[in-house]
């Protein structure tokens, strides 16, 4: 009877471990990782955290290797991979805590996230698509202090608990119809900035069919569209109209595109 009770016992804490780690993969938990909410309107600013993360490594990465239409020379990133493992290592050896002030949390974890995807394509080239790799959002694979995080935790786990639907247009999961990879690194002193930058590119790229009657919208407004409010309340229209150009009526109903996963690669 004890040794079935000791089976039982490992069993139970095995699945229960098991559990765990898909609820982190699949963006349920933070894995002790810090996420503040804006809980206003943000503003760019250092000169409210403890610490200040610097990201000219990554910037100067993204400068040489993605073009003004974010498509990305992954042979290039290849031959620069040492650097891109330095940049990464110095993301993980400094552990967010508390202390980080929003801005510095965002500006961090966006830029882990791409690099790390960035990262994943490297590791894995020549790639049509990231679909392509097994487990490429529910695997640990970044490495957070003493933490391995999946990029679906990071995506799900933190920034979509931080309150900034803006988020949804910075992070790049190296596809066609995703939203474009920066050409330079966010930064708490333009994060407000940045983010809508690259809210206003992506809504009014041609990522959307954007029409007053009939539009027709990226999948991210359909997958995502509880984040998107207006005055507190799921808007996904009113979202949208904040940023574009051509304005939908309200009482309009959206249609979705279908997701290019294709890599976003230079030609």
């Amino acid at each position: 009877m004890k040794t079935i009770f000791n089976l039982a016992t490992i069993l139970f804490l095995a699945f229960s471990l098991q559990s765990c780690n898909l609820l982190s993969a699949a963006g349920v938990s933070s894995q002790g990782q810090p996420t503040k909410e804006v809980q206003s309107e943000l503003t760019s600013t250092t000169a409210n955290s403890a610490v200040n993360v610097e990201h000219s490594q990554w910037d100067k990465l993204l400068k040489k290797h993605v073009d003004s239409e974010g498509m990305v020379d992954y042979k290039g990133f290849k031959k620069d991979e040492a650097k891109l493992d330095e940049y990464l290592n110095m993301l993980s050896e400094k552990k967010p805590t508390d202390d980080w002030s929003v801005q510095e949390l965002l500006a961090y974890y966006i830029n882990l996230y791409n690099a790390a995807t960035v990262k994943l394509i490297v590791e894995n080239y020549p790639v049509k698509s990231i679909k392509d790799i097994d487990g490429a959002w529910t695997k640990g694979r970044v490495a957070v202090g003493d933490k391995m995080l999946s990029l679906g935790g990071i995506e799900n786990g933190i920034l979509r608990k931080m309150n900034e639907p803006r988020i949804h247009f910075t992070i790049n999961c190296a596809s066609i119809s995703c939203p474009k990879l920066l050409d330079e690194a966010y930064t708490a002193a333009k994060i407000n900035e940045q983010l809508d930058r690259a809210t206003k590119e992506f809504i009014n790229s041609d990522k959307n069919d954007i029409s007053p009657q009939t539009p027709q919208v990226s999948s991210i407004f359909d997958w995502y569209q509880k984040d998107f409010k207006v005055n507190g309340k799921q808007d996904v229209i009113g979202f949208i109209n904040r940023y574009a150009n051509t304005k939908i009526n309200s009482e309009a109903s959206l249609s979705y595109k279908s997701y290019n996963w294709e890599l976003n690669e230079q030609n």
